[in-house]
């Protein structure tokens, strides 16, 4: 008489009780995102910078040096819903897989799988874009699960074969066609986890049937097919990591023209203001030219010529997002020095002419306030 094998959960559950990893890693993603809040991000929607500033992954900070955003970026969640859904997702398949594969091989393949969908990611979303999440690693999950399903498919009943299987295939399918059809989502990083997950799990598959161990320490000896597997995945993270592209910009750069755009707002708003009260003073207190025009050489123009100096010393490629505004604040920065050092001349040699023509030239470069850093790059 044929036995009817047990259900695969019930040999899971016989040969490992607890899912330490799955565990560890659902609480790492709800504490990440518990203290996101705490620092201002949204319940339900995280600005960019937010996301930067924690470790997103994003194609002009990574590729400047900041590789370890392709791990940071693994924890972080845009919002409420995005978390969700993901942590479901890796609980109902880190259930089965990490008892399937053991917690150091489920550890391995979720980061293998991780790692090598943000890979992808730099190279299918260019510099365009800031994405986190956990679904790579996710995708890589369910990839090692049809790889253990397909090797034991002998040893499973047929019918949950094929609801496990199947089940799983159309995870993946479904999500990565909303990837390609719903903006925002980041179906490189699914796409490349899933297929780094399946060549993970092909090559570190261990047998359902525990007698097939050979020993206390002793694991079987790795088939060919495994090896292959094992060589398909190397040889998948060395070719993208060949074919990740040359940043448009620095990120370095980048952030420091946005700290001296700042800077020289704030500035520019305290020398204009020190302007009008020189000359309304001036005009009250019936200060003499020469007098008026020290003050207005050393506390208007001087510090002019400075901001100017500054923002030309910045260096910043034409794609960088805050290219034409720093192209911008230096005109208007050399405009009002201009404007403040003909102010000066005239003032020193009483023409009035030459006065009224600086401070229109200065009102002039004032009608357009100096422009914000743009905003980082979208989701």
């Amino acid at each position: 008489m044929t036995v009817a094998p047990l259900p695969l959960i019930d040999q899971l559950i016989a040969r490992r009780r607890r899912i330490p990893v799955t565990t560890a890693l659902i609480v790492a993603n709800l504490a990440v995102f518990a203290a996101m809040l705490l620092s201002g991000a949204g319940l339900w929607h995280s600005a960019n910078g937010i996301q930067l500033a924690w470790g997103a992954n994003f194609g002009p900070a990574t590729k400047d040096g900041e590789w370890w955003r392709l791990g940071s970026a693994l924890f972080l969640h845009f919002g409420l819903l995005h978390l969700g859904m993901n942590m479901l997702s890796l609980l109902d398949g880190g259930r089965l897989v990490e008892r399937m594969f053991g917690p150091l091989r489920f550890v391995a393949i979720y980061f293998v799988s991780g790692l090598t969908g943000n890979l992808l990611s730099l190279i299918v979303q260019g510099d365009r874009a800031v994405s986190g999440g956990a679904s790579g690693a996710i995708f890589g999950v369910y990839g090692a699960l049809l790889s253990f399903l397909w090797q034991q498919r002998a040893t499973l009943d047929r019918r949950e074969f094929v609801r496990l299987f199947w089940g799983a295939c159309l995870f993946a399918a479904v999500t990565i066609v909303l990837g390609l059809n719903i903006a925002g989502i980041d179906n490189g990083a699914h796409i490349g986890g899933f297929v780094a997950g399946l060549l993970a799990g092909a090559a570190l598959v261990r047998p359902l049937d525990d007698s097939a161990v050979l020993g206390r320490y002793r694991q079987p000896v790795a088939s060919a097919g495994q090896w292959l597997a094992g060589l398909g995945l190397a040889l998948m993270v060395i070719v993208l990591v060949i074919a990740i592209p040359a940043p448009r910009y620095r990120w370095s750069e980048e952030v420091m023209a946005r700290d001296e755009i700042r800077d020289f707002i704030g500035a520019d708003r305290r020398i204009a203001h020190r302007w009008n009260t020189l000359i309304g003073d001036a005009q009250r207190n019936g200060a003499s030219f020469d007098d008026l025009a020290g003050q207005i050489e050393s506390e208007v123009a001087q510090p002019y010529q400075q901001s100017f100096e500054d923002l030309s010393e910045l260096h910043l490629s034409p794609a960088a997002p805050s290219a034409a505004t720093l192209r911008e604040l230096r005109q208007y920065a050399e405009a009002r020095r201009d404007a403040s050092r003909a102010l000066v001349e005239g003032l020193r040699a009483h023409d009035m002419d030459a006065v009224r023509d600086a401070l229109e030239a200065a009102s002039r470069a004032g009608e357009r306030p100096p422009a914000k850093s743009r905003p980082a790059p979208a989701r």
